[in-house]
């Protein structure tokens, strides 16, 4: 790998800026013929005329000036990281790289991301979707700042990972009305033989259902079981079977996707962790994002 001596671009950058060899002698407090010498091995490490000659001014080269932009980008950059660390605004919109676990419903992920994207400094947010085992060992390489999911971190993987609750709610059995007027009778008993959508065997919230459900003495008929959450919705907005939400949307999708509420158990209970590389959060974002579904959120649930 080649590598480039930054120090040699910082004078090729102060002398471009400063107008003259002189005055970024003055800048930098070091002697013209040592900038010079610089400027010479920077020109020589990378095989190209950078500077030339035009009456008593040096004068970027059509290469300079390509390699001048690129020196603005990287003392830019490294200024901004001086002031992210320090805490002073930087200008420029700050990156939160979160993980987002496939079967975790995208509303609830959408709703804790919301608090990030209202904080005085903008944010710019990259959310990647994926397994959770996916997703950790991508936090564990600190490719992703967060990691949203609805169970806590799996004790048998070897990575240095914290978890965070962020807030727990009950279930509530929601269906399209013509649907939900045919399940008569006292909840939970009217949802034995009633058609269901669920998700899929692999998840926490499956698993807790199918305990509830035998504990109830209830058999639903499973016409439909699915991985992603939104897929789920859909069919069940369609009408095709009864299926379980979160209690903490219950209002917003009887609201905004005409549906209605069978009944509502606190006997099952889904919760949402927000699982980072470091055991205090301090990236102002996740910050945000913790405070806020736990505040409010996720106070009534």
């Amino acid at each position: 790998m080649e590598w480039l001596n930054y120090h040699h671009l910082l004078y090729l950058h102060t002398v471009v800026r400063a107008g003259s060899i002189a005055k970024a002698s003055q800048q930098l407090r070091v002697s013209s013929p040592a900038i010079s010498a610089q400027l010479r091995s920077l020109e020589e490490s990378l095989g190209e005329k950078l500077l030339e000659r035009s009456g008593r001014n040096l004068v970027l080269t059509e290469m300079g000036r390509v390699v001048f932009s690129y020196a603005e980008d990287i003392f830019s950059l490294g200024q901004e990281l001086v002031d992210t660390v320090r805490n002073r605004p930087t200008g420029r919109p700050m990156r939160l790289d979160i993980g987002i676990v496939d079967v975790m419903p995208k509303l609830i992920a959408k709703w804790l991301i919301d608090p990030a994207l209202r904080l005085s400094n903008p944010v710019r947010i990259v959310c990647r979707e994926g397994t959770s085992e996916q997703l950790i060992s991508h936090l564990a390489t600190l490719e992703l700042d967060l990691v949203l999911s609805d169970t806590p971190l799996n004790p048998n993987l070897k990575v240095r990972a914290y978890n965070h609750l962020l807030g727990e709610t009950g279930i509530t059995f929601v269906a399209h009305p013509k649907l939900a007027a045919r399940c008569k009778g006292k909840f939970p008993a009217c949802l034995d033989t009633a058609p269901m959508l669920l998700p899929t065997e692999n998840t926490d919230l499956r698993r807790n259902l199918d305990v509830w459900f035998e504990r109830s003495g209830i058999r639903p008929d499973i016409v439909g079981e699915f991985e992603d959450h939104a897929l789920l919705r859909a069919f069940g907005q369609s009408g095709y079977g009864v299926f379980p939400v979160p209690s903490v949307f219950e209002s917003h999708l009887k609201k905004q996707e005409g549906l209605r509420r069978i009944g509502r158990t606190n006997q099952i209970r889904s919760r949402f962790y927000a699982i980072s590389a470091e055991r205090k959060l301090k990236h102002p974002a996740v910050v945000a994002i913790c405070d806020a579904a736990r505040k409010e959120l996720f106070d009534r649930s």
